[in-house]
């Protein structure tokens, strides 16, 4: 599939990542006590305020919790507030016939595309009635087949799964159940420079072969780093910011609000 280019050839663009706003129907829905439409909105005034020039916006899966239509017009209409183009790719409480029809007039869900000199591509690792993700063999295919095609440019690779351990056991065990099959794709190309996935609820940072990987917290719900089982942690709702240069370098950051406090209904359990 050949990426649509999306901005000029420019010394570096600046990308917004939202990930893991689980927004209901209902307006006021909440997760786990936390109103995740207001936190959303919360989280977008934030980048409205910080990045005042943002080239593209990147929504990380799990944008609803109950798969309904409403949520994903919702979501639309709250991110799409930055003047910037917007890409989706779903995550494991997503409904895909729902999130199709939610963007049928828009390229929301078209998995390639290129921004200045990099090449992003959206990966679906949605196994439906799972919690676990899986890469199938079309969206293998279609990362190898978009890597070969312009090896001379950096790449960022985007999922919604982590495809790597966060010492976190009950989120360890619900990853990438096919990590292997990704790596042995990416391990082939040395233009691929990120990785980039939600899911976890945290923010991550690392390095694997070269690759920087990287995960941002939630516009809603965090969860606690290292925890064994199920656990909410008390930092605030946020996203990652991305500068993407010409020359396949890469800064990156992560902003949060302030003043968002929620009381956890612990009688939910797990999300």
């Amino acid at each position: 599939m050949a990426a649509a280019p999306l901005t000029a050839n420019k010394d570096s663009v600046l990308l917004v990542q939202l990930t893991d706003s689980h927004l209901f129907a209902e307006a006021d829905g909440r997760l786990l006590g936390m109103d995740t439409a207001a936190s959303l909105q919360r989280v977008v005034d934030l980048v409205l305020h910080e990045q005042p020039c943002v080239d593209l916006v990147l929504a990380t899966g799990d944008l609803s919790q109950d798969g309904s239509l409403a949520s994903y017009t919702r979501f639309r209409q709250l991110s799409e507030r930055i003047d910037a183009p917007v890409r989706w790719c779903p995550g494991n409480h997503d409904e895909l016939d729902a999130m199709r029809e939610a963007t049928l007039d828009s390229d929301l869900m078209e998995p390639v595309l290129e921004m200045g000199a990099w090449r992003v591509v959206m990966l679906d690792t949605l196994v439906p009635g799972s919690v676990f993700g899986l890469l199938r063999d079309d969206q293998l295919e279609l990362l190898e087949r978009t890597l070969a095609q312009a090896p001379e440019r950096p790449h960022l690779v985007c999922l919604h799964h982590h495809p790597v351990t966060i010492d976190s056991r009950w989120m360890d065990s619900i990853g990438l159940h096919n990590r292997e099959a990704l790596f042995e794709v990416l391990d082939r190309f040395s233009c691929v420079k990120a990785l980039l996935w939600g899911h976890i609820h945290q923010e991550f940072d690392g390095w694997r072969s070269g690759v920087r990987l990287l995960a941002t917290p939630s516009t809603g719900v965090q969860f606690a780093p290292g925890s064994e089982d199920f656990q909410v942690d008390t930092r605030a709702p946020g996203y990652r910011w991305l500068r993407l240069h010409a020359d396949g370098a890469l800064e990156t950051g992560v902003s949060r609000v302030v003043g968002v406090d929620f009381e956890v209904n612990y009688d939910v359990k797990g999300y």
